[in-house]
């Protein structure tokens, strides 16, 4: 049976928290202690007394979520994973920062039991938690309460919600009503320059009210934990609304030299003023001070309250009817399951890619159960409709469909929080050059192998008559640089559906780069599964093999059909995925590019990258053109002649 922890355990895991705050920045010579020091309480109660959770089973699914947006006070989720029994020692407390340690300098899903989600970048974890929200509620209106039943609890500071992308967030979440959302703003009005007087006058109170958020005023309560505890059961029962805690806090309290100062936000007290602190304290001047026996308490309270709700939850999800779907929600399904399910596409079709993604995911949304789709006001544009799929809303929570306004930063952040929520496979839509409002998110997702898909339509300048600011020619590039980001351009139609399955198998984020315009059907799709295969090939050894992506796969099959007329021996490679081609080993790499063979490559963005696989390149180093999309390729150099005319040059230069 649970117990409560005694007062005086309480006072001394909150004194172990703020010392080890210290005694870690300080041995690493970097960290930021002074918002873990003033938020120590506040961590002891929401682990101790508030949250539902299982330190010896870390992803239970039932489990209340908590995310620290201000990530640079990582040492105070460590110092309560350390506690708590998530399988941290002082060990890795003393090594806080090293390389290849268990405590980076921010908190890294998948790399700490315990961590969420990984944050750091102001703002993000705050959005990520309003994906949260909506994938647990969600869960809960299809599954029910048996399956999906626990909290969103999220840190966030003064940075937090400066970011723009928070207020895009709250916006979403209170617009949702996701009363199972509960943030916790630390109001210590400081950052790094100094007292946010200097830059921000926002009433944060008013603004929330404003988003639809229920706002409770805690005031100076951030040392009084009873007071703390009957807040956040108060925010936890709260019906209709995510709530906003406003606490006022102190950084680096207790600290006599620097509480209420910027100086303790980034800089780590030197050795006296770790001293003053923990005499101020009365706790014993020693690095890393943790007693066992208040570590062990700790430790078997969180262990005995977590195994009583895992049993209890274990014997309720055996008694579910539909168990099996539950499960296949949480493990993604292979694409194998459903492939019989998808269209194929012979020679005469001829659609956008944009429009075969969406006849991909209403094909395969039996199968996957997971799979929630939406976009940023550009739903039908982008493929990611969902057919007879009701909308997501606050009365009707189970819809799968969801329409995140134009909000792409909080889109984006919020599908990476449903991915490493669990339970959902999520797709987000926009178009292309809309990718950069996307991009922090989209590298968080890489760095956490969120399994989430990122569908960009609209691909080039081929967008057409809404000129440069619209028609991206450097993004494919900027994404193609994000290690851990799988991205594919197909060709065609049936490249497109191979596409969507190699997301759906996919360990990580997926961004699917789609075509505005429509383009033939001229590949069998085959090319996606090794990143690039041969769509046409000569009958002796190639004089020349033209490679592409995209619709210009279809363009260099014309000027293939030219150039055999003239008598060369001419291969055409579609490469829809860099990063898969990179997978394979160098003889699998050179069956497609053999040795002394010239390389022309094809592709209507800039060239950067292609020198890895072309002698020449053809592109878009520039912006586009306000023009019919057509006319802005052929302007712009992505033509029929200008492939026939670097060829012929490519050829002849290596003939010599």
């Amino acid at each position: 049976m649970s117990f409560r922890l005694t007062d005086q355990q309480d006072s001394a895991a909150v004194s172990i928290i703020r010392g080890l705050a210290m005694d870690a920045p300080l041995a690493a010579k970097s960290g930021h202690q002074g918002t873990a020091m003033a938020l120590a309480p506040l961590g002891h109660v929401l682990f101790s007394r508030i949250m539902r959770h299982s330190p010896k089973n870390p992803n239970w699914r039932n489990r209340d979520r908590f995310i620290l947006s201000n990530g640079h006070a990582s040492i105070l989720q460590y110092a309560l994973l350390f506690l708590n029994g998530y399988g941290l020692e002082i060990s890795d407390l003393k090594s806080f920062r090293q390389f290849e340690s268990a405590t980076p300098g921010h908190p890294e899903v998948g790399h700490t039991a315990g961590v969420e989600v990984t944050t750091g970048p102001l703002g993000q974890g705050f959005a990520n938690a309003v994906g949260m929200a909506i994938a647990e509620r969600n869960l809960r209106a299809r599954f029910g309460a048996i399956a999906s039943d626990h909290h969103i609890f999220v840190v966030a500071g003064d940075g937090c919600l400066m970011e723009g992308v928070s207020h895009e967030a709250a916006s979403l979440a209170g617009h949702l009503k996701l009363d199972r959302l509960i943030c916790i703003f630390d109001d210590n009005a400081i950052t790094i320059d100094g007292s946010t007087s200097l830059s921000c006058s926002d009433d944060v109170a008013k603004r929330f009210s404003s988003y639809g958020w229920n706002v409770m005023q805690l005031g100076e309560i951030a040392d009084d934990m009873d007071a703390l505890e009957d807040a956040l059961i108060t925010a936890r029962s709260n019906l209709g609304a995510p709530t906003l805690c406003i606490l006022k806090s102190h950084i680096g309290s207790p600290s006599p030299d620097f509480t209420d100062s910027h100086e303790a936000h980034g800089n780590p007290f030197n050795a006296s003023h770790v001293s003053a602190t923990k005499k101020i304290m009365q706790i014993p001047d020693e690095s890393f001070w943790a007693p066992q026996e208040i570590v062990d308490a700790i430790r078997e309270n969180a262990a005995t309250r977590g195994a009583e709700l895992v049993s209890s939850y274990d014997t309720d999800i055996a008694s579910m009817s539909e168990s099996y779907l539950w499960d296949a929600a949480w493990n993604t399904p292979n694409s194998s399951s459903f492939s019989s399910l998808l269209p194929s596409y012979d020679a005469t079709a001829n659609f956008a890619t944009r429009q075969i993604i969406q006849k991909a995911l209403d094909a395969s949304l039996p199968a996957l159960p997971g799979l929630i789709s939406g976009s940023a006001d550009l739903t039908g544009n982008t493929g990611t409709k969902l057919s007879k799929q009701i909308a997501q809303s606050a009365t009707a929570p189970d819809g799968r469909q969801i329409y995140f306004g134009i909000r792409e930063h909080a889109m984006g952040a919020a599908i990476v929080g449903m991915a490493l929520h669990g339970g959902v496979l999520p797709v987000a839509g926009t178009f292309f050059v809309f990718a950069d409002y996307m991009r922090p998110a989209i590298r968080l997702a890489a760095i956490s192998r969120a399994k989430c898909i990122f569908i960009f339509t609209h691909d080039s300048v081929g967008v057409g008559e809404d000129g440069p600011t619209h028609q991206p020619v450097e993004q494919l590039a900027s994404l193609r640089a994000i290690p851990g980001l799988q991205v594919i351009r197909p060709a065609d139609p049936n490249e497109t559906i191979a596409a969507w399955c190699a997301a759906v198998d996919h360990n990580g984020p997926t961004a699917l780069i789609l075509s505005r315009q429509n383009v033939p059907s001229v590949t069998d799709g085959s090319a996606v599964d090794k990143g690039a295969g041969v769509v046409r090939d000569c009958d002796a050894k190639p004089d020349l093999i033209l490679v592409a992506t995209g619709s210009e796969v279809g363009l260099c099959l014309n000027a293939c059909e030219e150039l055999t007329k003239t008598g060369k021996q001419v291969r055409v490679v579609s490469m829809p995925s860099w990063d898969r081609f990179e997978r394979l080993n160098k003889d699998q790499q050179q069956n497609v590019f053999p040795n002394q063979v010239p390389v022309l490559s094809v592709e209507a963005g800039v060239t950067m990258g292609w020198e890895k696989y072309a002698d020449q390149t053809i592109g878009i180093n520039r912006f586009g053109t306000s023009a019919p999309g057509a006319i802005a390729l052929d302007r712009l150099g992505i033509n029929l002649d200008a492939v026939l005319s670097a060829s012929n040059q490519l050829i002849a230069s290596f003939k010599k």
